[in-house]
């Protein structure tokens, strides 16, 4: 199965839930009700209520609006989609085997976010995909509070053949990047991927260790981590976006990944948070093989969202 097939498949529930507003929309004319109920979908989509608010007037301003008969679906639609693109062409950022390609050597890439995201599934197959690129990576368990995170990084680095450099469990998590960079910077690495703890058992702030996390970088090597890339977990829609501002308030987010999109009724987040955080979105996933993470493409993504106008 393709990769568009794959991302159209995964963000079913939320077209099917938008795309049955719109048939009931046209059905029954230009009736207040279900234009509100069309409201209501975009926002439970996790749109985002500035771009509906954006997309609802474009849609009133249509010639006759919706005084008379109304635009017809594929009018709607395609107004919807114009709307998105503009928004997430100005977030879709350049591919991380672009930046590795062009950046320094070894491009440090540190990942962020919260337990439970998919974080150390999409380092691992971050590793995968730079080094089928043509790329050498090194990866780094640095979430040293839960073993489990350690021996899955080493089990992924075992399976794809890229080194692994960890520490034990409860280690200091700066200690592991420092090993790390070092490691990197020995092996002639290209790329350096750092996984992170989600949170921590101790008392210890998780925003104070990932600073003390990229003071170490930053004295070591000048100018690293070079990418700071928070992942996301695309199911929890709002509470994504709020994870997305503290991350980025502390430590300064440069690329979004975001998971889990497939059999979610809340795709829509991307949008939401491309409009408010203007950050750039480097990868989408929508499954657990290493083919279902890839690089985030505005056209394909709105696409696959809506489906085709009609």
């Amino acid at each position: 199965m393709g990769w568009l097939t794959r991302l159209s498949e995964g963000l079913a529930k939320t077209r099917e839930r938008v795309k049955g507003s719109l048939t009931r929309l046209v059905s029954r004319g230009p009736d207040p009700a279900v234009l509100e109920e069309l409201e209501e979908t975009l926002i439970a989509a996790d749109l985002g209520v500035h771009t509906v608010q954006r997309l609802m007037e474009r849609l009133q301003s249509e010639p006759g609006g919706f005084a008379s008969a109304g635009p017809g679906a594929g009018r709607i639609l395609a107004v919807l989609k114009s709307t998105l693109l503009e928004t997430l062409q100005r977030c879709e950022g350049r591919p991380l085997e672009a930046l590795v390609e062009q950046g320094p050597k070894p491009f440090v890439v540190l990942a962020v976010g919260v337990n439970g995201v998919g974080k150390t599934t999409t380092v691992a197959k971050l590793a995968q995909r730079l080094k089928a690129a043509g790329h050498k990576p090194v990866l780094v368990a640095a979430d040293t509070f839960r073993a489990a995170a350690i021996e899955q990084l080493a089990v992924w680095g075992g399976r794809t053949g890229v080194d692994v450099v960890r520490h034990q469990h409860g280690s200091d998590p700066s200690a592991v990047v420092f090993d790390g960079l070092a490691a990197a910077k020995a092996r002639n690495a290209d790329v350096l991927l750092i996984d992170t703890a989600g949170r921590l058992h101790t008392k210890s702030n998780l925003m104070d260790e990932l600073k003390k996390m990229k003071r170490v970088l930053a004295r070591e090597l000048p100018g690293a981590p070079h990418e700071v890339l928070l992942v996301l977990d695309g199911t929890t829609g709002q509470n994504a976006l709020s994870q997305a501002r503290q991350f980025h308030e502390a430590v300064g987010v440069t690329g979004l990944a975001v998971t889990k999109l497939d059999g979610t009724a809340r795709g829509g987040i991307v949008v939401a948070i491309a409009e408010e955080l203007k950050i750039p979105v480097r990868l989408i996933g929508v499954g657990e093989a290493v083919d279902d993470l890839q690089a985030f493409r505005a056209q394909e993504f709105v696409e696959a969202l809506f489906g085709p106008a009609s």
